[in-house]
């Protein structure tokens, strides 16, 4: 796959590494000339020097040909500014970070469901190991043509489980309600504004995005797939 990272920030070197290793091809968008030389030393992958939330510049990266536009830089504001106009150029799947989760629900009401916050992520880790549970990465649990999607529940979708007509192999498990998790059960009856996670086969996702990614109104969360 194709990725390019705005900012070269720590969670992004260590995001390109991996995937290097793996044989992607990595892009780093980075505004520090000096850093950029430093890196070019240690790491196998192109690099472009300027700021990432200038359209211009993100033009040079061929978003049509790009899978993944990371913005992990260390500003809440430039990540989601570069997502805002990496989603206008066509950009195909765009990540954004935020430190400051008072961004969150602003980043799903401008349609930017891919956010991420690292420091949850880590502090659910911790906290699973002091409790003595064990952190499963989704890639150790989901294998072969398993994938998951979620969607935001507008109004027409505020039915039950078995009104959604899913597609054969494909399964509500769970959704979340005002942040809180919720086992899904086929009488569950969703309201606006609920996340509903579907596990489904690889087979079912073109249509699944078609369904709820594409109808989604300016402005109005979209359904994502999660990251393998």
């Amino acid at each position: 796959m194709r990725t390019v990272f705005v900012g070269a920030a720590n969670l992004s070197i260590e995001t390109a590494k991996a995937l290097i290793k793996k044989g992607h091809q990595v892009i780093i968008i980075e505004t520090n000339k000096e850093k950029i030389d430093e890196l070019s030393a240690e790491m196998d992958c192109s690099f472009l020097h300027g700021d990432g939330s200038q359209p211009n510049l993100l033009r040079e990266v061929n978003p049509a040909q790009t899978d993944f536009l990371f913005c992990l830089t260390n500003s809440d504001q430039a990540n989601v500014i570069a997502s805002l106009v990496g989603r206008s150029l066509g950009f195909k799947r765009i990540v954004t970070s935020i430190g400051d989760s008072q961004f969150e629900g602003i980043c799903h009401e401008l349609g930017l469901t891919d956010t991420i916050i690292p420091s949850r992520t880590i502090s659910r880790y911790l906290e699973g190991l002091v409790g003595g549970g064990e952190y499963i990465e989704l890639s150790t649990v989901i294998k072969g043509e398993a994938r998951f999607f979620t969607m935001i529940a507008k109004e027409e979708e505020a039915a039950s489980v078995k009104d959604l007509d899913l597609p054969q192999d494909a399964k509500v498990i769970c959704y979340y309600r005002d942040g809180k998790f919720h086992h899904a059960e086929e009488e569950t009856t969703f309201r606006k504004g609920d996340e509903i996670v579907i596990l489904t086969h690889s087979k079912n996702m073109p249509a699944l995005q078609k369904r709820w990614r594409l109808k989604a109104e300016p402005g109005e969360p979209e359904g994502m797939e999660l990251p393998e």
